[in-house]
């Protein structure tokens, strides 16, 4: 098996997660001596081996830099701007780590979501720590990161239109505050009450629970349920539609 590095491929992962209130994304922070350098969050990337087809890397990145195994990751971009690693902070800690900094690299981007309790991190490689930050507060990244997680909010707002993303997101019991919570959060802005309820209610693919919510100060809404025939049913025929 080669197991040599391909200097000119690599792969960056894109991983949303929801708190009930705000979209997380995880970053990790680059193991480095460097006292300069610019940002240490960085997105879960790396080069390809040469014995590896784009999906196997990307799981082999993920697991080694977060930790994170038996993740549905999704291709939703290429980047190929000749100059997407070339920015001048960027250079010292790019030659601490790669043999030949200065080749070219095309990446291929990953998108996933996940429900950020079911999983611990435990990240290694040249990651030093893997951490979720909220969408909100990431205002710049290395590299073209942050052009390509621009694209992965794009891509997840198409996704979310035609499909209900938030089986992926949500815990398995769920008030529809928190669904709204979401669709807010994914396309950052307020969305009428009302309005959001009726729709998501005619979409018929959730189960209304007899639990409610304990301990609040507010009236205790009840607990909601995906319903798992039906979200396939929309997953596999594509009837889903959510407009508003």
């Amino acid at each position: 098996m080669n197991n040599k590095l391909n200097p000119n491929i690599s792969v960056d992962c894109v991983i949303f997660g929801f708190d009930g209130k705000e979209l997380h994304v995880l970053l990790i922070d680059r193991e480095n001596e460097l006292k300069n350098i610019v940002s240490a969050h960085a997105l879960p990337g790396n080069l390809i081996y040469d014995h590896e087809d784009l999906n196997m890397a990307a799981e082999r990145v993920l697991k080694e830099l977060t930790g994170l195994t038996s993740i549905y990751l999704e291709q939703f971009g290429a980047f190929g701007d000749p100059n997407r690693i070339k920015k001048k902070e960027d250079q010292p800690w790019l030659k601490s780590v790669r043999t030949n900094p200065n080749a070219r690299v095309i990446t291929i981007g990953y998108y996933s979501l996940i429900r950020m309790s079911d999983y611990d991190l435990n990240p290694s490689s040249f990651a030093k720590f893997a951490s979720w930050i909220p969408l909100k507060e990431i205002k710049s990244l290395p590299f073209d990161h942050f052009n390509i997680l621009t694209s992965s909010i794009e891509y997840l707002r198409a996704n979310t239109k035609i499909r209900p993303v938030g089986y992926n997101l949500l815990p398995e019991k769920f008030t529809l505050n928190e669904m709204q919570n979401l669709y807010e959060a994914i396309f950052n802005k307020k969305i009428d009450n009302r309005n959001f309820r009726r729709k998501i209610i005619n979409l018929d693919i959730l189960d209304k629970l007899d639990e409610k919510q304990e301990g609040v100060a507010h009236k205790p809404a009840n607990f909601y349920q995906f319903n798992i025939n039906k979200y396939k049913s929309y997953i596999e025929k594509g009837f889903f539609k959510f407009e508003f």
